[in-house]
């Protein structure tokens, strides 16, 4: 399946407390869930800079991944950008591959 990167930053009415990040987390994930249910999720990452959150989200497709970026945004009350990724042994044979 297709690997891809999923930023998120939270507006600053997403959360009141520092404990909402886990009922904000667990509701927009049982979203997801619910309406990808071929999505794998490989890893979260929290982030110190200008995003909260790096995902790295495994799905079939692009329209996948789209409804769940979009799914964070409603949900999440969120700012969403996705990136296409490419392992680096899979990168390094396209790379070989122009060189033929």
């Amino acid at each position: 399946m297709p690997t891809f990167i999923l930023l998120t930053r939270l507006s600053p009415q997403a959360l009141h407390q520092p404990k909402s990040f886990e009922t904000l987390e667990q509701h927009v994930s049982q979203q997801v869930l619910k309406h990808c249910p071929t999505l794998k999720w490989v890893s979260s990452h929290a982030l110190l800079g200008p995003w909260d959150y790096l995902d790295v989200i495994e799905a079939p497709d692009m329209e996948t991944i789209t409804r769940a970026s979009l799914l964070v945004r409603s949900y999440g009350k969120a700012h969403t950008e996705i990136w296409p990724a490419m392992p680096w042994s899979g990168f390094k044979l396209t790379v070989r591959a122009l060189a033929e």
